[in-house]
C-alpha cells in the first residue's frame, strides 16, 4: 500500500487530492500538523500501514515521520503556550502600570493564572500582621464559602511551608502530603472546595513573605516546572501590585495630611483675603455712587451666599430690633440679619439666607456692609429731597412767575431729565384720610409729597406741594388720555403712601414752558375735577373733565364744548353725514314727543316702524344705556348746543 492510501484512509480521495498530495511518508503527518490534530491521531497511519500489510521499510519511514511530526508539534504548542503566557504577563503588567483599583488587578492576576494553567481553582492569600494569620483575598473557580472565608494560622497548611521557607511547593494529592502541618479547620475547607493537586508560590517584597499565589485541581495532577515558573511570574506581579498599592496609599496619605495643612493656611489667608477684598469693594461703591443693591451684590460674592437689602416692614421684627440695640449681626434660623439704622431710625436689614455657620470675621464684613448701606440710603435721601425741592421750585416757578424765559426754564428742566416742549396734563393730588392730629396730617401731607416727587422724577416730570395738596406736571405718553394718567396717578400714589389719594386731571397742554397761562388754566382745571370727585363721593379715584359729561363743560377750564357734543352724539352726527339718514332729526321729534315712538311717528309722518328702526340703530351707535335718565340729559344737551351752534339758513 502506498503513502496515498495511507492517507486515503482518513478521509475519501478526489482526482485534485490524487493529483497534488506528496507521496513520501512525511505527507500525513505534514498534513496532521496543518490542522492541529491531537497527539493520537498521529498512530492513525502507522496502523493502517501495517493493517493493510505494507513493506517494514515504508512502516518504519511513518514511524520516523510521526516521531519528528511529534517533536514539531510539542516544540509549536510550547511556542504557542509561552506566547500566551507572556501575553498574559504583559496584560498583568499593562493593568499594574495603570492602577487604579489593587482588587481588580489582584483578580485579573488570578483569572489569569486559572487560565493559562487550566487548573480548576486559582486563589491568593496575604498575610495580616495586626492579626499574626493569613486570609484569603481573592479567589477564583471557588464553589465552598468555608474556603473562600479561610483564616490561616502562620505556619499551617501548604502556603505556611510556603511563607516559612520562601520557596514554590506543589503536592500532587494534598491530604497524603505529610511535609506541612495538616489542622482540621484548613483540611475541612480543602475538602468543602475538593481539592487534590496544588501549586504554591511566595508573594515577596524584598525579603519578606507577604502572601502566596495558590494554583490547584480537584484531581490528581503533576504540575511541570514551566507551570510552577509561570506561576511565580504572576506572584511577583501581584507583589508589585502590592507594593505599588501600598506606596499609592502613603503617598494619597501623604498629600491628603499637606491638603489640610494647606487648608488650614488657606482658609486664614480667605479671611485676610477677604476682609480686604470686601473693604475695597465697599470703598470703591461709595466712590462711585453705587446703590444699596451694589452693596449687596458684593457682599454676596465675598461670602459665598445670598445677601440682599429688605425694607423694614419685611425684615424679622425681633432679629432686626435685637441688631439694632447689640450694633452686630444677630442670626435668625438659618439666616442672619444686620440692622441698617442711622440715628436711632431703622432704614432697613441686610439679610444672608442660608448660612447659619458663620465665623466672626465674616460677620464683621456683614456689619461693616450694613453701616456702608445706611450711609448710601442717607446719601440717597440727601440727594432725593434736594432734587425734589428742585423740582417743585421749577414747578413753582411755571406756575407763579409768567414772566420767566421759556429758554431758561427749559434748561433747568433739561438737567432733570424733563422735556417741556413735550405734551404734559397738569395733575392735582390729595390725601383723603381725616385725622384730628395737625402733626400726623402735616406728615401725611409730606409722604404724598415725597412719593409724588419720587413718580415724578421717574416719569421726567416734575412735582411741588402747593394748596393743601400735591400738584404734578407729567407728560403724556402716545395712545394714552388724560383719565388714564390720573387714574394710574392715584393708584400710584396710594400704593406708596398706603392711604387713598384722589387725582384731578386737566386737558392736555402742550409746550408749558411757552404757555405759562394755559398751565395754571390747567392746574385751575384739575383741582376743579378734583373737586368734583369728592363731591361725587368718587374718592381714592382719578379723572378728567371729559368723564364727567355735561358737567366737564363745567369743570373744563376752556369749555370744550366741540370735544362735549363729538364725544355725546358724534357717531349719530358721522353715520347721517355718510348715509344721508335723518337719525338726528329723529331724535330731536322723539325728545319732544315725550319719548314716546307713537306721537314721534306722527311727528315725522313715518310708520311706527321706521321709528322703532331708526331709534334701535341709534341705540347701537351710541350703546345700550343711552336711554338712562343720565344719558338722556346729555343727550338732549348736546342736540340743542348742536342746533344753537349751527349757522342760521336764510
Amino acid at each position: 500500500m502506498s503513502s496515498d492510501h495511507v492517507q486515503s484512509a482518513e478521509r475519501p480521495a478526489t482526482a485534485t487530492d490524487a493529483a497534488a498530495r506528496p507521496s513520501s511518508a512525511e505527507a500525513p503527518f505534514l498534513e496532521l500538523l496543518a490542522r492541529g490534530a491531537s497527539v493520537d491521531a498521529y498512530e492513525q497511519p502507522v496502523l493502517l500501514a501495517r493493517a493493510d500489510g505494507r513493506a517494514a521499510g515504508l512502516i518504519a519511514g511513518l514511524e520516523h515521520a510521526k516521531t519528528l511530526a511529534l517533536r514539531v508539534r510539542s516544540e509549536l504548542e510550547g511556542r504557542r503556550r509561552r506566547e500566551a503566557e507572556l501575553s498574559a504577563l504583559f496584560e498583568t503588567a499593562h493593568d499594574l502600570a495603570g492602577l487604579r483599583d489593587l482588587d481588580a488587578v489582584l483578580q485579573a492576576i488570578v483569572q489569569r493564572a486559572r487560565s493559562l494553567l487550566g487548573t480548576d481553582v486559582a486563589y491568593l492569600s496575604l498575610n495580616d500582621p495586626a492579626r499574626g494569620d493569613t486570609y484569603m483575598r481573592v479567589t477564583e473557580g471557588s464553589v465552598a464559602a468555608r474556603f473562600q472565608q479561610l483564616r490561616l494560622g502562620m505556619g499551617e497548611g501548604l502556603g505556611g511551608l510556603v511563607a516559612q521557607t520562601a520557596r514554590p511547593y506543589v503536592t500532587d494529592n494534598y491530604f497524603r502530603d505529610e511535609r506541612f502541618e495538616h489542622t482540621v479547620t484548613i483540611d475541612s475547607g480543602v475538602r468543602d472546595e475538593g481539592l487534590v493537586a496544588i501549586l504554591g508560590v511566595p508573594l515577596m517584597l524584598g525579603h519578606r513573605v507577604i502572601g502566596v499565589l495558590f494554583a490547584a485541581d480537584r484531581r490528581a495532577r503533576i504540575f511541570e516546572r514551566e507551570q510552577i515558573a509561570l506561576l511565580g511570574s504572576f506572584a511577583a506581579l501581584a507583589a508589585a501590585a502590592m507594593d505599588t498599592a501600598n506606596l499609592l496609599t502613603e503617598t494619597r496619605s501623604a498629600l491628603a495630611d499637606l491638603e489640610r495643612a494647606n487648608e488650614i493656611i488657606r482658609d486664614r489667608s480667605g479671611v485676610i483675603e477677604r476682609a480686604s477684598d470686601i473693604h475695597d469693594r465697599l470703598a470703591e461703591l461709595v466712590l462711585r455712587g453705587g446703590g444699596v443693591h451694589d452693596v449687596a451684590a458684593a457682599v454676596s460674592q465675598v461670602l459665598d451666599g445670598a445677601v440682599e437689602f429688605t425694607e423694614t416692614d419685611t425684615a424679622p421684627t425681633k432679629a432686626l430690633e435685637a441688631s439694632r440695640v447689640e450694633g452686630h449681626a444677630v442670626r435668625h434660623q438659618e439666616d442672619w440679619v444686620a440692622a441698617v439704622s442711622a440715628g436711632g431710625e431703622l432704614l432697613g436689614a441686610l439679610v444672608l439666607r442660608g448660612r447659619p455657620g458663620l465665623d466672626p470675621v465674616d460677620q464683621r464684613t456683614l456689619e461693616r456692609a450694613a453701616t456702608v448701606t445706611s450711609l448710601l440710603l442717607l446719601a440717597r435721601r440727601s440727594a432725593a429731597e434736594a432734587e425734589q425741592r428742585v423740582r417743585g421750585e421749577l414747578l413753582d416757578d411755571l406756575l407763579d412767575a409768567r414772566d420767566r424765559d421759556p429758554r431758561l426754564l427749559r434748561e433747568r428742566a433739561a438737567r432733570l431729565h424733563a422735556d417741556l416742549d413735550a405734551t404734559h396734563v397738569v395733575l392735582a393730588a390729595r390725601l383723603d384720610g381725616r385725622t384730628a392730629d395737625a402733626d400726623e396730617e402735616a406728615a401725611a401731607r409730606r409722604r404724598l409729597w415725597s412719593a409724588a416727587s419720587h413718580l415724578a422724577g421717574t416719569r421726567q416730570g416734575l412735582a411741588a406741594a402747593r394748596d393743601g395738596g400735591t400738584v404734578l406736571l407729567l407728560p403724556l405718553e402716545p395712545r394714552d388720555t388724560a383719565t388714564d394718567l390720573a387714574r394710574r396717578t392715584a393708584a400710584q400714589l396710594a400704593a406708596a403712601v398706603h392711604e387713598e389719594v384722589t387725582v384731578g386731571a386737566s386737558a392736555p397742554v402742550e409746550k408749558p414752558a411757552v404757555r405759562p397761562e394755559a398751565l395754571v388754566a390747567a392746574y385751575e382745571e384739575g383741582r376743579r375735577c378734583l373737586d368734583a370727585l369728592r363731591l361725587l363721593g368718587r374718592t381714592g379715584d382719578g379723572a378728567a373733565a371729559e368723564d364727567f359729561g355735561f358737567l366737564g363743560l363745567l369743570l373744563a377750564g376752556d369749555r370744550d364744548i366741540g370735544g362735549f357734543v363729538d364725544r355725546t352724539i358724534g357717531e349719530v352726527v358721522r353715520y347721517d353725514e355718510r348715509r344721508g339718514t335723518d337719525l338726528l332729526r329723529t331724535l330731536d321729534a322723539y325728545f319732544a314727543c315725550g319719548m314716546s315712538p307713537a306721537r314721534t311717528k306722527d311727528d315725522l309722518h313715518v310708520h311706527v316702524n321706521t321709528v322703532a328702526q331708526r331709534l334701535e340703530r341709534v341705540g347701537q351707535l351710541l350703546g345700550e344705556d343711552w336711554q338712562e335718565p343720565a344719558r338722556v340729559l346729555e343727550v338732549q344737551l348736546a342736540l340743542r348746543i348742536r342746533r344753537l351752534a349751527a349757522p342760521v339758513r336764510r
